[in-house]
């Protein structure tokens, strides 16, 4: 019999190729990653230097392994440093590491050395997604316009069966009365014209009681209107200017949440909450260069976003291109919504750092407002009732334990209104 040394070779062979296999398709899984999950770490830690599609403080990240790979040689190893040590590549002397330096004026990137290569797999799966094509918004626009056409078309049936109901009444009613004059006349009934009665308008000018009553009420009536009318001067509630540039409200309070005094920071410590310069917004729009597709509305589009931070970046002074100020740009002149008399007396310090007062309480919902208008009327009335109805907090508060003692004395109630301490006051708010 002769022996086989090697029968169970060629089992061998397929399991030790499905190892390898199975190695090698664990290995590539791994180096794909999961790019959901590499959006949540791109934006947590990379989104503020750098976008997928376009240069920032950083540069452009989309493909950026495949173009890595292509243009310089280098590996997904090399990433790995870079990411977890980007001043230590530097340091070492690597070639494109400081040509990346050099070419973004010597400011190194942050290290991550808290990221996995796990990590680092996802968010490089995220870079090499294909860019998605916007959506095309004119069925919005379509919508909108089947909508307000339907809406008239409704208010237009409306009036019609009016008409209709107001003509088919007169026709009746002439009907009627033709209808009673030919049977008064079948019946022999004589139907007399009184062509002797005396005008209305000439018995209500003979009576004198009517007249005077009359006088008096014209007389009151213009009176009370003319008042209404001289109080209303000076009172813009409602004013609603277009700016310069388009500021919503609506995306920067309300979306993001950013609070009031983050831009009107003046309004902690000075008598007027201040215009926040440029440089304000430049803190986040050097990064933030357009908007979101959500952002957009039927009514303002992302073309239209878009456009104003381009607005804003002229106005500044800063290319986009270049990342960095190229001059000293222009004013912007901003029109001012609230104005009050030069003879009335506000302190803003006064009401949002002591008193605690939250902005939308004179200002209005600015969270919900696209364009920013005058929610109060702001006249002394207005002012007034608030001094009357709003109570001071006076706990834990050392400076009003001797005033809360006094006062709840002489009024005899256990809270305090501004108006209890001299709120009511003509010195307090008129020079």
């Amino acid at each position: 019999m002769i022996q086989v040394i090697y029968r169970k070779l060629t089992s061998n062979i397929f399991r030790f190729g499905f190892v390898i296999l199975l190695t090698f398709t664990t290995t590539l899984s791994a180096q794909e990653g999961d790019s959901a999950k590499g959006k949540s770490l791109f934006n947590a830690n990379c989104a503020a230097c750098h976008t997928l599609d376009k240069k920032m403080t950083g540069p452009a990240l989309r493909n950026v392994e495949q173009r890595l790979a292509d243009d310089e040689g280098l590996d997904r190893e090399w990433l790995y440093a870079w990411v977890k040590n980007s001043a230590g590549m530097i340091k070492s002397g690597d070639a494109y590491a400081n040509k990346i330096y050099n070419e973004y004026g010597g400011a190194a990137m942050t290290a991550f050395p808290q990221l996995s290569n796990e990590d680092i797999d996802n968010i490089l799966a995220y870079t090499a997604e294909e860019k998605k094509a916007p959506a095309p918004v004119s069925g919005s626009e379509t919508i909108t316009q089947t909508t307000a056409t339907t809406g008239g078309v409704s208010n237009e049936i409306i009036l019609g069966a009016l008409a209709i109901l107001f003509i088919l009444l007169a026709a009746g009613l002439f009907l009627v009365n033709k209808t009673l004059r030919r049977f008064a006349s079948a019946q022999g009934i004589e139907v007399e014209e009184d062509s002797k009665s005396t005008p209305l308008w000439k018995a209500f000018i003979k009576n004198q009681f009517l007249m005077l009553v009359t006088a008096i009420f014209f007389l009151l009536a213009s009176a009370y209107f003319a008042f209404g009318y001289f109080m209303q001067i000076g009172i813009d509630q409602g004013y609603q200017p277009v700016q310069e540039i388009h500021y919503s409200h609506k995306i920067h309070a309300g979306d993001n949440g950013i609070d009031c005094k983050y831009c009107h920071s003046s309004a902690r410590t000075s008598k007027t909450s201040g215009i926040p310069s440029l440089n304000v917004c430049m803190n986040c729009h050097k990064s933030i260069y357009e908007v979101s597709p959500e952002t957009a509305t039927e009514e303002y589009s992302k073309e239209f976003y878009d456009g104003e931070i381009q607005k804003l970046y002229a106005a500044a002074g800063w290319s986009d291109e270049e990342q960095k100020y190229v001059n000293e740009g222009t004013p912007v002149k901003w029109t001012r919504i609230h104005n009050l008399p030069d003879f009335v007396y506000f302190n803003h310090s006064q009401h949002v750092t002591v008193a605690g007062v939250e902005c939308q309480t004179c200002h209005g919902p600015v969270e919900e407002m696209e364009i920013m208008y005058q929610h109060a009327p702001l006249t002394m009335g207005w002012c007034i009732e608030c001094h009357r109805t709003t109570n001071i907090n006076v706990k834990d508060n050392a400076y009003y334990t001797k005033i809360h003692e006094q006062l709840t004395k002489k009024y005899g109630v256990d809270k305090l209104t501004v108006a209890m301490q001299g709120g009511l006051e003509c010195g307090k708010c008129h020079y």
